[in-house]
């Protein structure tokens, strides 16, 4: 007999949705027209950090197209349209893949280095929404752990990438896409943890708390991801991401005001 799978759903809590799950970035992009002088603070990490990943990118850029022939060599003789497509598809691989990397390596960094500042901009969020507010964030070391992790993550997902740029014809898309949306899912996860950790929630308790709003999480973790690939699109938007995911962290739990808080009184939004 198959036992039951842990931390089932709440029955009756439906997903919040894709399109809502986006809009909490929104959300969070408003403050800085309300809050301009704490959305500037959360400014100072992804500047640091953004400064290290464009030098790392314009080195690739500069020296990929001779590291990529000499590790062909066995092309050199190709007649020379083959071998342009062969040594061209593969570079586009290593973009794609590095800029995959980039990004997550990004945010993950970014957080690492910059918990103090982000928690004062989710802290504010929850104070601005009443109730129940945590005292205390999850901490330094714990949250520049949780950045490294999601750079490791990162990693992963952008060795996958490479990997399905090998596709014929439709590689690099698929790879672009796929990790589009694997980065956003990791994104979103990690940041919508910082409130719902502070608040005694584990792993195991924040999963099955998400589960029900998958479609609210990557519609979030997707819409900021893609922000990203806009010209230091990353350095504007991550304050605003940390505050929108506060924002859909309080909605999810509305959504479950009991269940995965383990019994612990919920505010309601």
């Amino acid at each position: 007999m198959t036992s039951p799978p842990p931390y089932p759903p709440p029955v009756g809590v439906r997903d919040l949705g894709f399109a809502r799950g986006a809009g909490f970035l929104g959300q969070g992009l408003r403050l800085w027209r309300t809050r301009p002088r704490l959305m500037l603070l959360g400014l100072v990490p992804a500047l640091i950090v953004a400064a290290l990943v464009l030098t790392a990118l314009v080195l690739l850029v500069i020296y990929a197209d001779d590291a990529i022939a000499a590790l062909t060599p066995f092309a050199d003789d190709w007649p020379g349209l083959w071998r342009g497509l062969l040594r061209v598809g593969l570079l586009l691989v290593v973009l794609v893949g590095a800029g995959v990397l980039a990004m997550v390596t990004f945010t993950g960094l970014t957080l690492a280095v910059g918990d103090p500042f982000y928690e004062r901009i989710w802290k504010d969020v929850e104070i601005s929404l009443g109730g129940t507010v945590p005292e205390h964030g999850v901490g330094w070391v714990r949250g520049a752990l949780d950045g490294l992790v999601l750079v490791g993550a990162g990693i992963l997902t952008a060795v996958l990438v490479f990997v399905c740029g090998f596709l014929p014809v439709v590689g690099a898309v698929v790879g672009f896409v796929l990790g589009l949306v694997l980065s956003g899912r990791l994104l979103a996860a990690e940041l919508i943890s910082r409130p719902l950790e502070a608040r005694g929630l584990d792993r195991a308790a924040r999963a099955r708390l998400l589960r029900p709003h998958r479609g609210a999480v990557l519609g979030f973790g997707v819409c900021v991801q893609a922000c990203f690939l806009i010209p230091f699109g990353g350095i504007a938007v991550m304050p605003a991401a940390v505050a929108g995911a506060t924002y859909l962290a309080r909605a999810v739990l509305e959504a479950d005001p009991a269940g995965a808080a383990g019994g612990a009184p919920v505010a309601k939004v």
